[in-house]
C-alpha cells in the first residue's frame, strides 16, 4: 500500500464524475483501507466516506486560491511557501511527484480528525484495532469530535485509559492519488515554516513505504525522513530568522521527548514487575506526578514559561505514553540507514521498501542490526490520524 509517485487523471476528467460516483468510489476505497478505525459497522464506515468525501471536495487548487482577490495575504503566502516545499520534497528528498498538497482546504474546524487511543490502566500496550490491507492499528480516527467522544465512552468503561487529541493532518498513503492527493488544510497551513515542512515530508513518506499493522515502523521512518528533510530545507532554503525559530522549537521538543521517554521507561519498568496490582497503582501515580513535576520545573526554567505542552501534561496517561512511543522507537535506525546509504535520499527510500516488504520478524532484526550502539534521538512528538498522520508539538 505504498504511494507509486503516479500521477491521477485530470481535473476535467474528475469534474465529469458524479458526486454520487466519487462518493461511491470513496466508499470502496475506505471498505479496502479500513484504516481509520472500526469498519466493523456499515454506518460508522458510511461517516468515514462522507468524512473523506467532504474533505476532499472543499479543495481547491492552489493557484486559484492564490489567485482570489479575497484570499489573505498571510494565507497566500503560506500556500506559495508550501509548493516551495512540495517541489522540495521531489527535486530533493526523492518524494512522490503526485497531486498531493498542490490543492487547499478550509476545513473550518480546528483539526482534520479526532483520534481515539486506548490502553490498560497498567500497560503500555495500546489497543488495538486490525483490518484487512493495512493490519492493525493503535487507534480509530473520526472526522467529528462528538462522535470520537462517543467512542471513547464504552473504553472508559471498560476501565482502558483513553484520551481523544485533534489530528491536524493525515496520510491516506496514495490510495486517491486518482482523486488528487492529499489537500493542503486549514488546520496546519499557518504552521511555522520549519514545521509545516517536517509535516508535509513526514506526510508524503508515508506514500513510498508502508508495513501492515507496523506502526513504529511506518511512524519512525516517517518521522526520520520529516527530520532529514527538515534540516536540509533548513540549511539551504530558509532565512536566519526562521532557522533560529526552528532551532528554539526543537530544542524544546528534545527537552519534551526526553522528559517523557525516562518517565515512560520507568513506568513501563513498573508495570513489567512481579509487584502486586496495588503496589503498582501506587508506584504508578508517583511517577505520573513526577512526571508533571518535572514538566512544571522544565516550563519555568528553560522554557521560560512556555506552555505550549501543557495540553499534552494535562491528559497524559498510558494512552497517550503508548501512542507516543510508537514515533521513535527506529528513528536511530533509519538515520543510520539513511546515512549507510550516502545520504541519497533515493536509495534510503528504496531500503526502506525493501524492508517493508519484508517479514515482520525479519524486519525488525535488520532494524535491530542498524541501530546505533548508543542512539540520541530528538524526534518530533507525533500522534496518527486516519491513516498515518502526524502533528508536531506547539
Amino acid at each position: 500500500m505504498s504511494g507509486r509517485g503516479r500521477r491521477g487523471p485530470s481535473g476535467r476528467r474528475l469534474a465529469a464524475w458524479s458526486a454520487a460516483g466519487l462518493a461511491a468510489s470513496a466508499l470502496l476505497a475506505l471498505g479496502v483501507l479500513c484504516a481509520t478505525a472500526g469498519c466493523t459497522s456499515v454506518g460508522y464506515l458510511a461517516q468515514q466516506a462522507s468524512g473523506q468525501v467532504a474533505l476532499m471536495t472543499a479543495r481547491r487548487p492552489v493557484a486559484a486560491v492564490v489567485a482570489d482577490p479575497a484570499t489573505s495575504a498571510p494565507l497566500r503566502e503560506r500556500l506559495q511557501l508550501s509548493q516551495r516545499l512540495r517541489d522540495f520534497a521531489v527535486h530533493e528528498l526523492a518524494l512522490p511527484d503526485n497531486d498531493s498538497y498542490r490543492r487547499y482546504a478550509d476545513l473550518h474546524r480546528p483539526a482534520a480528525v479526532w483520534n481515539v487511543v486506548a490502553a490498560p490502566e497498567l500497560s503500555l500496550q495500546a489497543r488495538t484495532w486490525c483490518f484487512p490491507v493495512v493490519g492493525c492499528v493503535g487507534y480509530r480516527g473520526y472526522f467529528e469530535l462528538a462522535a470520537a467522544e462517543a467512542a471513547a465512552a464504552p473504553l472508559r468503561a471498560e476501565g482502558l485509559e483513553v484520551a481523544v487529541y485533534p489530528v491536524p493532518a493525515y496520510s491516506t498513503l496514495g490510495w486517491f492519488d486518482w482523486w488528487g492527493g492529499d489537500p493542503l488544510l486549514s488546520s496546519f497551513i499557518g504552521w511555522p515554516e520549519g514545521e509545516l515542512a517536517r509535516l508535509m515530508f513526514h506526510e508524503l513518506s508515508h506514500q513510498v513505504a508502508y508495513a501492515a499493522g507496523d506502526t513504529p515502523f511506518n511512524e519512525s521512518y516517517a518521522t526520520a525522513v520529516e527530520r532529514l528533510g527538515g534540516a536540509r530545507w533548513m540549511a539551504t532554503r530558509a532565512d536566519a530568522r526562521t532557522r533560529t525559530q526552528q532551532a528554539q522549537l526543537e530544542a524544546r521538543r528534545a527537552d519534551f521527548l526526553a522528559l517523557v521517554r525516562r518517565h515512560r521507561a520507568a513506568l513501563d519498568a513498573i508495570y513489567r514487575s512481579t509487584r502486586s496490582d496495588e503496589d503498582k497503582r501506587q508506584a504508578k501515580a508517583a511517577q505520573m506526578a513526577a512526571l508533571r513535576s518535572d514538566y512544571a520545573t522544565l516550563k519555568a526554567t528553560r522554557w521560560g514559561g512556555f506552555d505550549g505542552y501543557d495540553r499534552w501534561f494535562a491528559q497524559a496517561n498510558n494512552a497517550t505514553l503508548a501512542t507516543q512511543s510508537a514515533y521513535d522507537r527506529w528513528v536511530p535506525a533509519f538515520e543510520a540507514l539513511f546515512h549507510a546509504q550516502g545520504d541519497d535520499f533515493a536509495r534510503f527510500h528504496a531500503e526502506v521498501k525493501r524492508l517493508a516488504a519484508l517479514p515482520a520478524a525479519q524486519r525488525e532484526a535488520a532494524l535491530l542490526a542498524a541501530m546505533p550502539a548508543s542512539p540520541v534521538v530528538a524526534e518530533t512528538p507525533v500522534v496518527p490520524a486516519v491513516a498515518a498522520a502526524s502533528a508536531p508539538a506547539p
